[in-house]
């Protein structure tokens, strides 16, 4: 082990307006698709921040955990429909960095906690420190911690906060310290009592929070978390009670804010939406927006970017058929199915959550129907995304689009939803399907690699939608539905209005008008770069939230 890593040490010189120290902790990273420890956007937009971080020599690092079965493989029963792997992973290129942490979990018992290094080398990211209690000399009990990302056990998933948040502190103290401790989301909160305990102002705490859903922001009973150590020390019933302002649970969100010295979301409508959530709260009325992106080297081809660049559309069209045939010869894989690289095709690709709405065009299968028969505007549709394993509605809908799609020629269910199956599916599309219930996305940032790469947003006017959207210029957008009536109101809202700009907007021009088209995609790809690229982000961090 190269000792270099024993301290806080970069293989470069950080730039000197980025020299403040930063520890970054985030639950989950999506670095490369053969680090598997990532369920989705938040883990894509850590990855993407911490590859732009390298890219300007920012004096940055990563704390995050390093999961033995990662979040799931995603494969699929006989029938086809989902079924979930936990297979254990290896890794040769993360290396000991010879530091072991004790952290205290309840009373007595002690848990070894062992950081691994990703070298700036390996896949251009600042030098990242990945935690483990799968270490000998830990019970079995204490060495599955860190098994799975997101474990369905409530105490198991206490445990993976406190050694994230007070390990990884821990470990960023004995590399010398940081000038900012940055919590992407709330997951690693036991880190900022580890601070306060010891004496440090909220000068020195920065949090990120990412969703304006309830399952989000983590409520959690307070005598549980005290019993656990996740406060750092016991606290008295008083304590516990200022803490949590009277309530039996402690809202990580609220606890975060409280203690921060600033607070951002994820897109400018999202602090709105979060300003507003939290008004009532200490540091709930002046949340910084600072919009998600991704990093352009890594997710966008190439091809595209030199066609966009020289607006050459003629070169475009010839790399997107190489790239679509690349993403059907998935289809064909997987399904059995031709597709046909003439033809529109429509992606809805992200995580399974419900309000994200992957069956919104199932909800009037005649006019679906339609669609799918149209001769003279024909349509090839895909799904892909993993439902969280134990969210047994997502599930459902998979499988129902699974069974859906079987028997049909001209659409399909892929499993496999990470790093790879994603770039393919933004590289091959022709349109980048986005149906949130609105208010409900934060941010979605699968839309902006998406328009790097040519494919044009047709979506919902929510998250960071708002600030890119040009309808029918650079994207097609839908009419808004009133977030406060019924939910089956919104949906069939939203449907019918989907059908209606596809059936009317999106494959007319596609087919009449490849001119205005091209435009579209071009447009689209001047609109999302530099706006939407991690590079802007990274720089945005240091500027608001750190200095």
């Amino acid at each position: 082990m190269t000792s270099k890593y024993n301290k806080w040490h970069h293989p470069y010189t950080p730039a000197a307006k980025y020299s403040k120290r930063i520890a970054y902790f985030s639950m989950e990273f999506g670095i490369h698709q053969a680090l598997k420890i990532y369920s989705g956007g938040l883990g894509f937009l850590a990855g993407s921040h911490m590859r732009s971080a390298f890219e300007y020599k920012q004096n940055m690092i990563g704390i995050g955990m390093l999961w033995k079965y990662g979040y799931y493989d995603q494969g699929r029963n006989k029938d086809q429909t989902l079924q979930t792997q936990f297979i254990e992973k290896q890794y040769s290129f993360l290396e000991d960095s010879g530091h072991e942490i004790d952290v205290q979990l309840f009373d007595n018992a002690h848990v070894k906690v062992r950081a691994m290094v990703l070298k700036p080398e390996i896949f251009g990211t600042v030098p990242m420190y990945f935690l483990t209690t799968d270490v000998d000399g830990n019970d079995d009990l204490s060495r599955s911690i860190t098994n799975n990302l997101y474990d369905a056990t409530e105490l198991t998933r206490i445990c993976q906060s406190i050694v994230l948040g007070i390990g990884g502190a821990k470990l960023v103290e004995v590399l010398g310290g940081a000038d900012i401790y940055h919590l992407n989301e709330g997951h690693a909160l036991p880190a900022f009592y580890h601070l306060r305990n010891k004496g440090f102002t909220k000068d020195k705490m920065v949090f990120t929070t990412h969703t304006p859903e309830k399952a989000g922001n983590v409520e959690r009973d307070a005598k549980a978390l005290n019993e656990s150590g996740f406060f750092g020390r016991t606290l008295s019933a008083e304590e516990l009670q200022k803490e949590t302002g009277n309530n039996d649970k402690l809202n990580y969100t609220i606890a975060a804010l409280r203690m921060a010295k600033k607070t951002n979301a994820v897109s400018k409508l999202h602090a709105k939406v979060a300003r507003d959530m939290w008004k009532d709260h200490k540091g709930g009325a002046s949340i910084y927006p600072i919009t998600n992106a991704q990093n352009q080297k890594f997710w966008q081809d190439e091809s595209i970017k030199k066609s966009w660049l020289s607006k050459n559309s003629s070169t475009y069209k010839k790399r997107k058929v190489v790239l679509k045939k690349e993403l059907f010869d998935e289809v064909l894989y997987q399904t059995g199915k031709i597709f046909d690289p003439n033809v529109l095709t429509v992606v809805w690709a992200r995580r399974f959550a419900e309000y994200k709405r992957a069956d919104l065009l199932l909800r009037d299968m005649e006019r679906l129907e339609r669609l799918l028969h149209n001769t003279k505007y024909p349509i090839q549709i895909i799904w892909a995304g993993k439902p969280y394993p134990l969210d047994f509605n997502a599930i459902d809908v998979f499988n129902k689009l699974v069974h859906f799609t079987k028997f049909r020629s001209n659409v399909a269910v892929l499993t496999g939803y990470e790093m790879t199956l994603s770039k393919k599916l933004k590289m091959g599309s022709d349109v980048w399907l986005n149906t949130p219930r609105i208010t409900r996305e934060a941010s979605g940032t699968s839309g902006m690699t998406a328009a790097m790469n040519g494919s044009v947003n047709l979506s919902i006017n929510d998250g960071w939608i708002p600030e890119f959207a040009k309808d029918g210029k650079n994207c097609f957008v839908l009419p808004e539905a009133d977030y406060r009536s019924p939910v089956w109101e919104q949906d069939d809202f939203d449907s019918n209005n989907l059908y209606e700009v596809l059936e009317n907007k999106v494959l007319p021009t596609y087919y009449e008008d490849p001119k205005q088209w091209q435009d579209i995609v071009f447009n689209g790809i001047d609109g999302v770069i530099p706006a939407f690229t991690s590079q802007r982000m990274t720089k945005e961090y240091y500027d608001t939230l750190y200095v």
